[in-house]
């Protein structure tokens, strides 16, 4: 065995380290993510005690899958295009952006809930939880998660566009940079004061606040459902007009060179 060539393949990943998001989201930004979310949540834990904390935890779940669907599905059916290098084909067709848009949005409503629905007869099932339980704002609730998922995704393809598949690691990441402010499993109140006002404009912060809110009274405060959708119906907006504008670019520079 030689040093030098052990040196010369270890320096090699070194660079391919350096260089890659992937790689580094591995090694940095996950590990964060995690520590933040379940020391956070252990903290609200301490406060908590009963079948509440089940059905807190397991609600937080079952609502956070609408979010990651419907991000997830935007992000990832451009990412399958890009890897199977059939963009040029989907957008050099007769088909419009917008109608891939909308294929992409109402597929994710359909995938979200079949998932949503078997996660939520598992949940029963295991842990006698009943997600139903919210009663007739499950659905604004849904819908705003929506939202949510459907802005970051525009955002993340927005990024694709301009920067190709080096940005991928984006499908899988960029959402849960709101998640230690959403409050999935914990109440927004332990955070501090500083995360708090991060919080006031995150949208989903104030869906995860009503869910408990509901549990821990049987009501919510309709005012947090309001302001969720304002501030959705902002983002979506200015994601959509990031969106055409990078989209744009792409066609300008040509779609080929995003492979």
């Amino acid at each position: 065995m030689k040093i030098h060539r052990i040196y010369g393949v270890i320096l090699r990943y070194v660079y391919l380290f350096k260089h890659s998001i992937n790689r580094l989201a591995d090694a940095f930004y996950w590990p964060v993510i995690d520590l933040l979310l379940w020391g956070l949540t252990v903290s609200y834990m301490k406060q908590i005690s009963g079948l509440n904390v089940v059905m807190v935890i397991i609600s937080g779940i079952l609502l956070w899958l609408i979010v990651w669907r419907g991000q997830y599905e935007i992000s990832v059916n451009l990412l399958e295009e890009l890897w199977n290098r059939n963009l040029i084909n989907i957008f050099g067709s007769p088909l419009k952006f917008s109608e891939w848009i909308v294929s992409v949005v109402l597929l994710g409503i359909i995938k979200a809930f079949f998932s949503f629905t078997f996660a939520a007869l598992i949940a029963f099932f295991l842990y006698k939880v009943k997600i139903f339980v919210y009663g007739f704002y499950l659905l604004p609730f849904m819908l705003s998660l929506f939202m949510t998922g459907w802005w970051v995704g525009f955002l993340v393809n927005g990024l694709v566009f301009r920067f190709g598949t080096k940005v991928e690691q984006f499908a899988w990441s960029l959402i849960y940079i709101i998640s230690p402010f959403s409050g999935i499993y914990y109440s927004i109140s332990i955070l501090p004061l500083w995360a708090q006002k991060v919080s006031a404009i995150v949208p989903t912060s104030y869906i995860f606040e009503g869910a408990r809110q509901i549990i821990f009274t049987g009501k919510t405060d309709i005012n947090k459902l309001i302001i969720s959708f304002g501030l959705n119906l902002v983002y979506l907006t200015l994601s959509l007009i990031f969106l055409k504008r990078s989209y744009a670019k792409a066609l300008d520079k040509g779609l080929v060179k995003m492979l």
